[in-house]
């Protein structure tokens, strides 16, 4: 399988964030691009659908930067609503939405109408575990991923801004997470 490092829309639509991500910028490209080659590999996927995922994939933890919290999924959200409507594409608006807000859900996503939403969340669970759930890709392509995308300290972000939230709130779950 192909790996793929560089994809002119993500680059186009994480350039316009860079400045608001700051220094956790490279990390969470790093994470985008990663999420994104998992998505491809669970999913033969057609040209529409690759789009999908990389707007998804650039804007599922946007909130996380824009509004300072870890109930960061609507305003992810908005975000890419916003971004279809101003690329006139506001009629994947729905399935983008909820590829955004159920790539956290513990279980899987039951809704047969949209399978890109569950290839989603098994993508980012790869990635967020560091490759623990494999989502029944090979260990060696996820390996290989990992290798030619680099880390940048994207899980250390994810780990100071969660074990803040367990320490404040350590009988609930975050408000990202989906059951």
């Amino acid at each position: 399988m192909r790996i793929e490092t560089t994809h002119e829309l993500i680059e186009t639509i994480l350039e316009q964030w860079a400045g608001l991500i700051g220094e956790d910028y490279l990390g969470y490209k790093g994470h985008v691009y990663r999420l994104f080659n998992f998505c491809l590999a669970l999913h033969p996927c057609t040209e529409e659908e690759k789009t999908k995922l990389a707007i998804a994939a650039c804007f599922h933890d946007s909130g996380l930067w824009s509004d300072r919290t870890l109930d960061y999924l609507p305003p992810s959200i908005s975000h890419a609503a916003q971004y279809l409507s101003n690329s006139g594409r506001q009629e994947w608006a729905e399935e983008i939405a909820l590829m955004i807000g159920m790539h956290h859900k513990v279980r899987a996503y039951p809704d047969r109408r949209y399978p890109l939403v569950e290839v989603f969340r098994k993508g980012d669970l790869v990635d967020v575990s560091l490759g623990l759930f494999s989502g029944g890709i090979p260990r060696s392509y996820i390996r290989r991923v990992k290798q030619h995308i680099p880390n940048h300290g994207f899980h250390r972000f994810l780990l100071k801004a969660g074990g803040a939230w367990v320490l404040r709130h350590p009988f609930n779950p975050a408000p990202f997470i989906r059951w």
